[in-house]
């Protein structure tokens, strides 16, 4: 009997393979081996970053850009609209305030944790 470990889309399984009379082998049904723990995606903000900078939550599409640099923001406000998974997200303004800087443009790809905008 011959034991293998395999990684099927991230889950590592381990299987056990018999030869029986020079036949094909049997393999033994796969047992789920702990998955490694996933860390969250690390936020990229630029050097002086603070409560004002959101990033991506998920990765997407930007679909609008709705407000530019140095437009006043109410807290809560669509900033811009990120199309993920056939859906349109926005992400809005975590604070009333102007919007200090603006990473992103219509049409560009991002990727979770990825820097879109400040507010200040």
């Amino acid at each position: 009997m011959s034991k293998y470990k395999i990684t099927l889309n991230g889950k590592a399984y381990e299987l056990e393979v018999e030869l029986m009379d020079g036949s094909a082998p049997v393999a033994a049904a796969p047992k789920a081996a702990p998955a490694p723990v996933a860390s969250a995606p690390k936020a990229v903000t630029p050097a002086a970053g603070g409560a004002g900078c959101v990033n991506a939550p998920m990765p997407g599409t930007i679909l609008r850009v709705n407000k530019n640099v140095g437009d006043s923001v109410a807290a809560g406000e669509s900033v811009v609209v990120l199309e993920a998974m056939k859906m349109e997200n926005d992400i809005n303004a975590p604070k009333a305030g102007k919007i200090k800087s603006l990473s992103v443009a219509q049409g560009q790809t991002v990727a979770a944790g990825e820097f879109l905008f400040e507010v200040e």
